[in-house]
């Protein structure tokens, strides 16, 4: 279908499309209607998988192509941008993705269904048009998702009678073929678990609201982190931490989580002297565990020999690890952490030369 002389030169598509499903292609197709091209902005770039954002920004945008005819993929560009639990900072990196493929001066609407409450960080690109499409049909990443794990332990021909109507074909021969995958088993067996945590939370009056604690270490350019040795986020690099002991105070919580996953030698007045202050990070989305609001202590550990360090409790590994790997290692790290790291280093300093995180 030829598009409108008066339309605007590039609509914006916006979602995590986790996975693509019929739903998002019929969105999409409308706004190559409404356009000379699409933008399609893939959400949650960047981050290690976990059932919520199972997969890369680039397996997305291959399955989304795949999914159109060749005159219509060659019309769709996608670009990947971070979830920063920071809206402002999030639009910023929305709208200079976006311009990187559209001439200065064109015209540009955001295109999109408009559910609800959900839906208000629409509003806010000025400069922007805003065009609303209908809902197209009944589908919902959740579910499909959901699905796809397949708790339900259902037989493999039953499981995907009910996901294929729900995929492009193209989609739905990928997952087929990833559902064989060790990433598949694993991703599987920790939803299993945090499916788990949630129903033993169920009864529960009002939902429950978890408290934890990190400990941000940096000495002579580098920073104390642990490798996960169970789910969720088994294997994955964080800040040594935990959740709050009922008698305990957030400090003496922080102590203990140090002492238990790093072995840190170092005493109560030394950390004490080393601390420059506490962050708080409360983004309701920042955890699949439930909302769970962390008290992030930064220390500047003096001198340049780095304290021996060894994982134990939940940490199958403890290291120092030098502040230039860091952006390599974004997409291994666990939950928000990645971006933990970029705010506090960001007020706080690194104790050495500057360090940007993206």
């Amino acid at each position: 279908m030829p598009v409108p002389h008066h339309a605007p030169h590039t609509a914006v598509l916006i979602g995590r499309f986790q996975p693509f499903h019929l739903g998002h292609l019929a969105l999409l197709q409308q706004a190559l209607q409404t356009a000379q091209q699409v933008v399609v902005v893939l959400g949650s770039a960047f981050q290690a998988r976990s059932p919520k954002n199972p997969f890369t920004w680039q397996e997305r945008a291959a399955l989304i192509r795949s999914s159109l005819p060749a005159a219509d993929a060659a019309r769709v560009h996608c670009v990947p941008v971070r979830d920063y639990y920071d809206e402002p900072r999030w639009v910023q990196a929305v709208m200079a993705a976006v311009h990187t493929q559209v001439p200065p001066g064109a015209r540009v609407a955001l295109v999109g269904h408009f559910k609800d409450d959900s839906s208000n960080y629409l509003s806010r690109f000025p400069g922007w048009e805003l065009l609303s499409l209908p809902r197209q049909g009944d589908f919902d990443g959740t579910p499909t998702r959901e699905l796809y794990w397949n708790l339900a332990d259902l037989p493999h021909d039953a499981l995907w009678a009910q996901l294929t109507p729900l995929l492009p074909a193209p989609v739905a021969d990928w997952l087929r073929h990833w559902q064989t995958s060790a990433d598949y088993t694993a991703l599987r067996a920790e939803w299993r678990m945090l499916s788990g945590y949630h129903a033993a939370w169920a009864s529960a009056p009002y939902p429950p609201v978890f408290v934890t604690v990190d400990g941000l270490l940096l000495c002579h350019g580098h920073v104390l982190l642990i490798q996960r040795g169970h789910a969720p986020g088994q294997g994955l690099w964080a800040l040594p931490g935990g959740f709050v002991e009922p008698r305990d105070t957030l400090w003496q919580s922080c102590l203990r989580e140090l002492e238990e996953e790093t072995a840190l030698p170092l005493s109560t007045d030394t950390l004490q002297a080393a601390l420059q202050g506490v962050e708080v990070f409360d983004h309701p989305d920042r955890s699949l565990r439930g909302r769970t609001i962390t008290h992030v202590f930064v220390f500047h550990v003096p001198g340049t020999q780095l304290p021996t360090v060894q994982g134990g409790d939940d940490a199958a590994t403890a290291r120092w690890v030098p502040l230039g790997d860091l952006t390599g290692l974004e997409s291994q790290m666990f939950e928000d952490h990645f971006h933990v790291l970029r705010r506090c280093l960001a007020r706080f300093g690194s104790a050495g030369p500057a360090v940007v995180l993206p």
